[in-house]
Order: C-alpha cells, then structure tokens, then sequence
C-alpha cells in the first residue's frame, strides 16, 4: 500500500502534554463533519441496535490504569492521539487520581514523526516502559522484531491490546490474531485478507473484541474503540460522559457492527478501476498497471505493482475472503 502520507519535519512536541491539545483539534474537526445536535449525552439505548454484551474488566483498586502508545516512524497521528483524548478526558466520581496513565513507547527514544509530519520524542523504549494494561498499536511503518516479541510478552498480561487502522497489521504479525476475528481500515481489506488468511476478516466492523486483543477500523474508529474499553472499566454512563464531555457525537463505540457502509467489497470497473491489491481508486491513465491471464490490472502505486507481480494468483478472485 502507498504512503498515506509526506514526512516533514516540524516542531518537537511534548508527547504528554501535547497529544491531548492535537487530538482535541482533531475532534472538533470530526464534530463539525458528523452533521448532528446532540445537546446531552446520548440514551443507553441510542446507536445499541447489537444489543453488544459489556464484558466488563476490572479496575485496579488502587492507581491508574497504565496505557501504551506503541509509535513508531510514520504513525498516523489520529490513530493514537483519538484514543489518548477518550483516555485522557474520563472522570470517575470519587477518585482523586486520573484513572488512566497514558504514555508512549518506541524501539528507541529517538525522535520519530508521525503523518503529517509531526515530531515525537517517544517517553520510554521497550527495556523500561512500565508494564501496560492497555496497548494501542496505530498504524505506522514495518514492525521490528523486537516490536513484535515487545507486544507479544506485554499482551500475555493486558487487559485490552487494540489496533487501530492498518496497525491490525502489526498485531497480526505478532501470530496473536490467528485463528481469531478482526477488522482493518475498509481500503486495506483485500490487502489483510490475502496475507492474513488464517485471521477471519470482518468488514463493516467500526471494533472486533475477540479475548483481550481488539481491532478497530479505520482513523476515527479507534475513539470508538477506546471509548468501548472505558465502558468496559467504568460502565456505559462513565463513557458517555466522557463522549459528551468531548463533543464527540458518534455513536459506534454502542455498536461494533455500525461501519456497514464499508461492508461491500467495491467492484473495479473499465470506467472506475480499483487498485487491485489495495482497492482503492487509481488512475488508469497514469496509474501503474500489469497484464495477467489477458486481463489488465491497475495499482495505485508502484509498490502495489511488485506486490501484484510476485504473486498475481494471490490477488484475483479474493473479493470473496473475509466474512
């Protein structure tokens, strides 16, 4: 899949501090596009139509809740700063500290940059990050060994290690996800479902919850996730207030079935040719292409190409995997 987006740099940002002020910008941006009034928190039963069951974890009984961030090069800011906005706002009735410690781990404490450009000094590296009870993973660049072996060791004792975006990607490589259920970005399904056969791809998913490990769908669909997970800390009024609080309108933390609009598999057309390795829309005209079996294929990058080519067979007639 192409870059999503061009690496420059920019000014260092405290990610403690600051994470919060960039995510708060970001969901004024998504309020203002949700097109709705809410002027309370929403009913128990508003946007519940799958009637999701709580599974309810267990705070400790004393301090905070420890969150990872796990960021590496390239991983897109909304990913990880929605969820630490949803993590960062909850107030519980009653207690003195913040229910949630939030911090953000690396390879290194090298600087990295995330999309946009954004310039990050992540706090602690895998050698002494205190041990989470959350994990979440955004989408970002290649995986590590010691990135993957850093998420397996952490999630035999997390309450929740979700993936947000193309960062089922990461988790997947871990092997944790195999055999289980998860979900993607809707532009990375047929990319996930060929090099992943052995997890069982969900589309139209906003979250899948399948033990302790959760995937969300794309972008913003990681602030649904999270505030499903402080639901299940702190119960569904503790959530909503915390959605409310935020002016965040969506609804599909209540619903994990509510990305159906994402469901279909998009059909590639001679008048509106998808990429067939990723599916997302290219340009026939400028756009990479190769011939198979005499039909032509179109790519939305050079790198699809390769990918393409190494294996055709893998890419043709898959619009059927996943459930």
């Amino acid at each position: 899949m192409n870059a999503r987006t061009n690496i420059t740099n920019r000014r260092l940002l405290n990610p403690t501090a600051e994470l919060g002020l960039l995510a708060a910008i970001t969901l004024v941006v998504l309020g203002q596009l949700s097109g709705s009034n809410l002027a309370k928190a929403p009913s128990t039963s508003e946007g519940n139509h799958a009637a999701v069951k709580i599974n309810p974890l267990k705070p400790p009984a004393q301090g905070s809740i420890p969150v990872a961030f796990l960021i590496s090069e390239g991983a897109v800011t909304i990913d990880f700063t929605g969820p630490w906005e949803v993590f960062q706002d909850v107030m519980v009735p009653g207690r003195t500290d913040h229910p949630f410690h939030l911090y953000t781990v690396s390879e290194s404490t090298s600087p990295i940059h995330t999309s946009g450009g954004m310039k990050i000094v992540p706090e602690y590296t895998f050698g002494n990050a205190p041990a989470p009870k959350i994990i979440v993973i955004p989408a970002q660049s290649e995986p590590s060994e010691a990135t993957l072996e850093w998420i397996r060791k952490s999630t035999k004792s997390t309450d929740v290690t979700m993936s947000v975006c193309t960062g089922a990607f990461v988790l997947a490589k871990t092997g944790l996800l195999s055999g289980k259920a998860a979900t993607t970005f809707h532009g990375a399904f047929v990319s996930f479902a060929n090099e992943f056969p052995e997890i069982h791809l969900k589309r139209g998913a906003r979250f899948v919850e399948d033990g302790n490990l959760a995937t969300a769908g794309g972008l913003s669909s990681g602030i649904d996730l999270a505030l499903r997970v402080v639901e299940r800390y702190f119960g569904r009024e503790i959530a909503q207030k915390t959605a409310y609080n935020m002016e965040y309108q969506g609804l599909g933390w209540m619903n994990p079935d509510s990305n159906q609009a994402y469901s279909a598999t998009p059909v590639s057309t001679a008048e509106h040719p998808l990429c067939v390795v990723c599916g997302m829309d290219v340009d026939p005209a400028n756009g990479p292409k190769s011939v198979f079996k005499g039909a032509t294929y179109y790519f939305c990058s050079d790198a699809d190409k390769k990918t393409f080519d190494a294996a055709p067979d893998k890419f043709v007639n898959t619009d059927t995997k996943g459930l």
